[in-house]
């Protein structure tokens, strides 16, 4: 497995993979996190526009698709019911997703972010128990609650090489 920047040429392999990972949220107990309209066609997009886009590559296909930011996130400003880690420099992972097909998915990301950056954090939604083991099986601490843009609760977590 390994990891490659998105392309524009991408995004219908892209949105399928999102959504079989939104049909399996759905059936897992998760149908509130995305449902069938996250993420939109237009933010992924922007997402390989920005260069923030990235594929999972397995057996020679994408089977897996992450977001990978620099910089501060806005919805981390502020945590609750805990606390960051640390305030030093983070990336931040949002949008990982899976089609199911490939094993490993979230710990190539995981392994692949550690390498570029001393200071992870991600989220999800307190529905997504899959997730959650995921990040926390990755050395990711539960760190508190924060808010998205819309205004419903997460789980932050980050992982520090500290």
């Amino acid at each position: 497995m390994h990891i490659r920047i998105a392309h524009a040429e991408d995004l219908a392999q892209i949105m399928n993979i999102y959504r079989v990972a939104q049909d399996f949220m759905i059936e897992s107990g998760n149908p509130n996190q995305w449902g069938f309209t996250y993420p939109s066609k237009d933010l992924i997009r922007q997402d390989i526009e920005d260069g923030a886009c990235y594929l999972v590559i397995c057996e020679d296909a994408p089977h897996g698709v992450f977001a990978l930011f620099r910089g501060k996130e806005p919805t981390y400003s502020y945590i609750e019911n805990g606390r960051w880690l640390n305030d030093d420099e983070y990336v931040t992972v949002h949008r990982i997703a899976s089609d199911g097909k490939c094993r490993g998915i979230f710990k190539c990301t995981a392994d692949y972010c550690k390498e570029i950056s001393d200071n992870i954090r991600i989220d999800t939604h307190h529905d997504n128990i899959i997730m959650q083991r995921q990040i926390e099986r990755n050395g990711f601490i539960k760190c508190g609650r924060i808010y998205v843009d819309d205004g419903s609760p997460r789980i932050a977590y980050q992982w520090s090489k500290k």
